[in-house]
């Protein structure tokens, strides 16, 4: 079972025209503030957040119940001029723990309504996160014939199709920097991770690496994904045949 916090700012577009039109900066710099703040209080909390448009973030809220969600809000609420609203869903896979939080929103299901929180909280005991974590293997060597923006360019094309691809496994896929992707993922989409890096390396000559970290809670299981694909790494450097895929579990 795994469980989804959506945040959202509220009235972000009117709100935005009230700065005027050399707005711009501003705006970049408060998104960047906000997000700084709320991966800082999820993460204490055993989270993870992903960053979804700026305006909008995802947290794997596992463990998490309504008390912890409006703490949060309480101390956001403190901080920035704008409000949030705050959507939690949980299911079986990750997709669907995110359509329970859209459909927790949009029939206004109230948890808290001084704090605007929507949705559904799990009470089980059956908390299990699945993260992927994946990157490019040798990027450096691409940087001898591409550009700066041509790289950036064909990490965006593997971003839209590794979203694609995961996303019909009922997984998301968050783009988290440099040559780095994180999939909250079902079993469907773990089982299939290594067709997915044979069918990028033969359609695009891209080379991925995946570690797997499965634990109760996200912030866990991104730490034991991120230790699998150090270990992969470790194996290539010492001249050993490396895998693509490994595995780690608590």
């Amino acid at each position: 079972m795994i469980q989804l916090s959506i945040l959202k700012i509220t009235g972000y577009g009117p709100w935005t025209l009230t700065l005027g039109s050399d707005r711009e900066h501003e705006l970049q710099m408060l998104q960047a503030s906000l997000y700084k703040q709320i991966q800082k209080l999820f993460s204490e909390k055993n989270c993870l957040v992903f960053l979804n448009r700026a305006d909008e973030f995802f947290v794997v809220s596992n463990g998490l119940g309504l008390d912890d969600h409006i703490e949060i809000q309480k101390t956001l609420e403190k901080s920035f001029e704008i409000n949030l609203t705050i959507s939690i869903g949980f299911a079986e896979s990750p997709f669907e723990a995110n359509l329970k939080a859209y459909d927790g929103k949009t029939n206004e299901i109230i948890l808290d309504k001084q704090y605007n929180i929507f949705g559904f909280v799990s009470d089980s005991s059956d908390s299990k996160v699945t993260i992927m974590h994946l990157d490019v293997d040798d990027l450096t060597s691409k940087r001898t014939t591409n550009s700066p923006y041509e790289i950036s360019s064909l990490i965006f094309q593997l971003y839209s199709k590794m979203s694609k691809y995961f996303l019909e496994k009922n997984s998301l896929t968050f783009f988290i920097g440099g040559d780095n992707f994180m999939v909250v993922a079902s079993d469907d989409a773990k089982n299939s991770v290594q067709d997915f890096i044979n069918m990028i390396k033969n359609d695009d000559k891209i080379f991925l690496n995946c570690g797997i970290g499965n634990a109760p809670t996200c912030r866990d299981a991104v730490k034991l994904a991120t230790k699998s694909l150090d270990t992969i790494r470790e194996i290539r450097d010492s001249g050993k045949e490396k895998p693509e895929v490994y595995e780690l579990s608590c």
